[in-house]
């Protein structure tokens, strides 16, 4: 019992410094209630650790009360309890956690580390995507509008997490846009370090979402697929110095090689063998020997087909399994 009185004090303590009242919500009705609630939802994600603290707090109260039960004498604390169980849980509906922290770190020691037995899977972001707007069909004046007016902490951190389920399904797709990711993260530990504000935090956000759908219609502009937008990306970047006509040269060399190697050369279980992994990487090394402009150096020839060999190697299964079977 005296576990469960310290951990609601504790717990209680917390909400009052951020300007929130449990028993206040606990004792209002109807959309009096309601809006308390919102209110103390906003106030607990202001930024993630505060987020985490809360989240923390109300988990621990929660687990002393159940495990009271059925002693009759926990329900003396069941109303506060309550409190605290269905704001937690308004947090994790509204706002589930989308750490793209850990994909950056899993995309680093990949770029890393030597091709492994397995190959490489994205690991999955921790949130259903289907619960997120398509961020190529926002009104971002009417975002905006909405924020002015709205919760300004919630919004921020509802677009925050369309944000990171988005780039976290490009940098599946394309590896090369650790950049944006980096970019991202860094907006992120600066808001949490109070280096800007809410709302510059969302101007921010606006802004990279814009980019991420420019990013995602490159692919159109330069008259590539995804999958091959993604080898003309790896045998250009980091940036090379090319002549458009050069450039023409990389786009067809991407083309050739996805389609000689899906018709003829990933077969299922390609990895496994290794006869069938030479042939893989001697076509690589075929094509971009004929196709590549005379502006690839040997050595960067050699960097170039070590590169889209490991893309082939992560991203291929083989017979239309792998990171694009879906798109």
């Amino acid at each position: 019992m005296r576990q469960v009185r310290d951990a609601i004090s504790v717990t209680k303590a917390f909400c009052m410094e951020r300007g929130v009242d449990p028993a206040t919500i606990r004792d209002a009705r109807g959309f009096a209630r309601e809006k308390l609630k919102d209110d103390a939802v906003g106030a607990f994600v202001v930024n993630d650790e505060t987020r985490r603290q809360y989240l923390n707090l109300a988990g621990s109260v929660d687990a002393l009360f159940k495990s009271l039960l059925p002693d009759a004498s926990a329900f003396e604390f069941s109303p506060i309890c309550n409190v605290f169980r269905i704001v937690a849980e308004k947090i994790r509906s509204e706002l589930p956690p989308v750490d793209i922290s850990a994909v950056i770190g899993d995309m680093q020691a990949l770029l890393n580390q030597s091709i492994a037995t397995d190959g490489y899977v994205m690991p999955p972001v921790s949130t259903d995507p289907s619960r997120y707007i398509d961020l190529s069909q926002v009104d971002f004046d009417a975002l905006k509008a909405h924020f002015e007016k709205g919760r300004k902490n919630v919004d921020a951190q509802k677009l925050r997490a369309n944000v990171a389920v988005k780039l976290a399904q490009m940098l599946k797709l394309n590896r090369t846009r650790m950049d944006f990711a980096e970019e991202f993260q860094k907006m992120i530990d600066e808001y949490n370090a109070g280096s800007s504000n809410v709302e510059a935090f969302f101007a921010k956000l606006m802004a990279f979402a814009k980019k991420l759908n420019a990013e995602e219609k490159r692919g159109i502009a330069e008259q590539l697929t995804e999958e091959e937008l993604v080898i003309f990306d790896l045998l250009t970047k980091p940036e090379i110095s090319l002549t458009q006509a050069d450039e023409a040269s990389v786009k067809k060399a991407a083309k050739a090689l996805l389609a000689k190697l899906k018709q003829e050369k990933l077969v299922l279980d390609w990895r496994k063998q290794q006869s069938t992994r030479a042939m893989v990487r001697v076509t690589i090394q075929d094509i971009l020997e004929d196709e590549l402009p005379r502006t690839y150096t040997p050595e960067l020839y050699n960097q170039k087909c070590d590169a889209v060999y490991q893309h082939f190697y992560e991203a291929y299964v083989g017979q239309g399994q792998g990171a694009y079977a879906a798109i």
